[in-house]
């Protein structure tokens, strides 16, 4: 198992760990603000990172049973033709099922660990925010193939991780938090939505029924992607309406030029598959590309990496925001 501890890791899709990070700095920032206790939060960030990276893995186990269990399965075409991660190491049994699963009872029991800490030190609530993320874990891989995964992610982004956050911060419940949590949670959820409008066919051939697949083609699914856009860049107006912050939140506003390029990026996409975008200073951070393209895999990883970048730097920017607020 040690041996296969780098392919894990990947297969925990670390890369996608920013967007739990980002969502977490803007409420750990708004509970020190409100006298929160720091080493809780950042102890809640380390269990929230473990439970993204576990579920992670329990998607894949879930997805890898479910396709072995198709008739017409070849696990050869499935190599050939897919093009991220996701099963490919355990269809080719570099990875087993057993090494998967401890992996993934490592992660939960971690933060298993953090969580049971915070129940004796913060009470009750937090039995309910941990119950709340154990079943969006437990059944993601159910509702993702019922048009539903965009709302777990939702909950888990939005209500679950703020509220979580600050209440083990400040073990107080507050209103303005859960509205705090929707533009990064809109943003997270465009990162999701983008993973499976590239996923289109991959997912109908899988039986997987999603926003984007409900759709004639994956051009004609972006009309959500730019609902889900203009929505994150309204969101911010609504902490001004309600006085939770000032105008310097609509600092987001600076990453519009990006969201603008990430559509237009998808949009060549839909109209070619393996069309790979021009690298611009702005896309940056982008790990880990010497293998992605050894695996061919440019055109589908770089669009994630906009994606995430683009939630790195608005969750940065109404980070930044909240702090001039209140300076």
């Amino acid at each position: 198992m040690f041996k296969n501890i780098p392919i894990l890791f990947e297969c925990s899709r670390v890369f996608s760990l920013p967007m739990t990070i980002f969502s977490w700095l803007v409420v750990f920032v708004a509970a020190i603000f409100d006298s929160g206790n720091i080493l809780y939060g950042i102890i809640a960030l380390f269990a929230i990172c473990l439970v993204h990276m576990g579920a992670n893995i329990l998607d894949d186990y879930f997805d890898y049973k479910s396709l072995i269990k198709q008739v017409n399965f070849d696990k050869k075409e499935y190599l050939e033709s897919t093009q991220k991660t996701k099963c490919r190491y355990l269809v080719s049994g570099v990875v087993s099922e057993k090494e998967f699963l401890i992996t993934a009872f490592l992660y939960f029991g971690l933060a298993g660990l953090a969580g049971l800490f915070f129940f004796i030190k913060c009470g009750k609530p937090v039995l309910y925010y941990t119950a709340a993320a154990g079943m969006i874990v437990l059944l993601y891989s159910f509702m993702s193939k019922i048009k539903l995964s965009e709302v777990a992610v939702a909950l888990a982004y939005g209500p679950i991780l703020y509220g979580g956050v600050y209440y083990v911060m400040t073990k107080t419940i507050s209103w303005e938090i859960f509205v705090l949590a929707i533009p990064t949670m809109l943003m997270t959820v465009v990162l999701l939505y983008i993973h499976t409008v590239m996923d289109y066919d991959f997912d109908l051939k899988e039986g997987h029924l999603t926003v984007a697949n409900s759709f004639n083609s994956q051009l004609e699914s972006l009309v959500v992607l730019k609902f889900l856009l203009i929505a994150a860049y309204l969101a911010p107006i609504l902490l001004c309406i309600f006085d939770i912050s000032d105008w310097q939140v609509l600092l987001t506003f600076l990453t519009i030029p990006l969201a603008v390029d990430l559509y237009k990026s998808m949009a060549d996409y839909s109209a070619d598959t393996d069309s790979v975008p021009e690298k611009k200073w702005f896309h940056f951070p982008m790990e880990n590309m010497k293998h992605i393209e050894e695996i061919h895999a440019e055109s589908f990883m770089i669009r994630m990496y906009q994606s995430r970048n683009l939630m790195m730097y608005f969750s940065l920017l109404l980070t930044l925001g909240l702090c001039l607020s209140i300076f």
